[in-house]
């Protein structure tokens, strides 16, 4: 039987800095569970992590330092670096687990914990819920004797290791020289690594979202705020403008007319390139149920499937590995390109586009728009308490819904992970019908949530 988690979200554990859950204490209390839950054998084990730019990621930090010694873990201190960069060291220095200290694209004030495995993958349902029944357990005489407790150090070259991995995607025959890139951190933990891979690999670099502060993080800028990269782009008359967010493992694109790319745009141009070059492993892309219908119909044309997915990239990767396939994504601009990363990485996915730029000699505009989106709308309906989903008008109206779209698009209704928000996607080819649907269906879910 299937157990419910009860801290860990869509992407680890996340809420308001210093507000249950995201505290001192239970910091500390996953550190311990999760360093008992990774303590196999009789070898030294340990633990590397990484955080983002928020001002709370230090006391967030020591916590997890505290509880990871105190079951007996190493822990390795890399500082900000991209939650990709944490999955790709795990790995490569043969760690137990990592942990990455981020809220991802969420305003400063919230902050989380990602869990990776020694494989660099994150973890599963299971293993979460392990972790969470751990927390909730008497620890007494499992926690390390004095002798064993851990020791904390700092690895000085992390963001050195993590470009030369990100440069190692882009192919060796190709240099970006002669590019002009708008580069946007959003504050966040790529504001050192992202400009200087691209830099190294010889682009004119311009930084906009660099300069964190603790609090600015996705402020105004970044893949959530991309209106600051378009307006960049045109203003310095750049090739190309990239927008990551503030844990740099999804990103945006902006053509140099200032036109925003999206995640699904970023999926169809890699699959037809790695198909074109032999590349392309498996029969499907991965996405969710949020990518657009013309994806899928773009993909046909290449003779390539599309698999859904529930929301979240952990549900990605899940299916990539089941079905062997190596591109999948997400919408917002999750992209995981398993030839290179084992979870969503925007500077690896933005540098498969420039690598096609470079090889087309083409403008962005020019190859990065490879189909005609249906009409989609999508409408946040926010509410407190309850699973206004479950609701007998709520299922009525759906239905309903559903009938009318039937044959000619599609109704996605899925509660947020990490808000208390139920999101009301629809699209078809006659935008007046996806309005139409849209409203019926917030409206339904309106009249039974109770306002926030």
């Amino acid at each position: 039987m299937s157990r419910t988690r009860r801290l860990f979200g869509t992407d680890g554990i996340r809420g308001t800095a210093n507000i249950a859950p995201m505290t001192v204490e239970t910091a500390q209390r996953l550190g311990q569970a999760a360093g008992l839950r990774f303590t196999r054998g009789d070898h030294r084990h340990s633990v590397l992590l990484g955080k983002d730019t928020r001002l709370s990621g230090y006391m967030i930090e020591s916590a997890l330092v505290a509880g990871f010694l105190s079951a007996g873990m190493d822990v390795t201190l890399v500082g900000p670096l991209p939650t990709p960069a944490i999955a790709m060291l795990t790995r490569s220095l043969r760690a137990d687990l990592g942990v990455m200290i981020s809220a991802s694209h969420n305003p400063f004030g919230d902050n989380g914990i990602k869990l990776f495995g020694p494989d660099g993958f994150k973890l599963s349902d299971h293993d979460e819920t392990d972790i969470e029944d751990l927390m909730e357990a008497d620890l007494t005489g499992r926690l390390a004797t004095p002798e064993k407790i851990g020791r904390a150090s700092r690895l000085n070259d992390a963001a050195g290791r993590y470009v030369e991995s990100a440069k190692a995607s882009f192919p060796r025959k190709l240099r970006l020289d002669g590019m002009k890139i708008v580069i946007d951190c959003a504050n966040g933990s790529a504001y050192r690594v992202a400009p200087t891979a691209l830099w190294e690999l010889g682009a004119e670099v311009i930084r906009i979202g660099c300069t964190p502060d603790g609090v600015n993080i996705n402020e105004g800028c970044g893949s959530t705020h991309p209106e600051a990269l378009c307006k960049a782009v045109v203003q310095h008359k750049a090739n190309l403008g990239i927008a990551l967010d503030g844990d740099a493992d999804r990103v945006l694109i902006a053509d140099e007319t200032g036109r925003l790319i999206d995640g699904d745009q970023i999926l169809a141009l890699i699959a037809q390139s790695w198909a074109r070059e032999g590349r392309l492993i498996g029969e499907s892309v991965v996405a969710t149920v949020m990518s657009n219908m013309g994806l899928e119909r773009f993909l046909n044309t290449l003779n390539v499937g599309l698999e859904r997915t529930a929301v979240g990239d952990r549900y990605v990767v899940e299916r990539m590995r089941e079905l062997g396939s190596n591109i999948g994504g997400e919408q917002s601009g999750h992209m995981v390109l398993t030839d290179f990363a084992t979870t969503g990485d925007g500077l690896i996915a933005a540098l498969q586009i420039l690598a096609v730029l470079v090889q087309d000699g083409r403008s962005a505009s020019e190859v990065c728009r490879m189909f005609n989106p249906f009409p989609q709308k999508l409408q946040n309906v926010r509410f407190t308490g309850g699973s206004p989903l479950e609701a007998d008008s709520v299922l009525a109206k759906q239905k309903e819904v559903e009938q009318k779209l039937s044959g000619r698009g599609r109704l996605v209704l899925r509660k947020s992970g990490t808000e208390p928000l139920v999101r009301v996607m629809a699209e078809a080819e006659d935008a007046a019908l996806v309005d139409e649907v849209v409203t019926q269906m917030c409206d339904a879910l309106q009249a039974v949530s109770e306002p926030a």
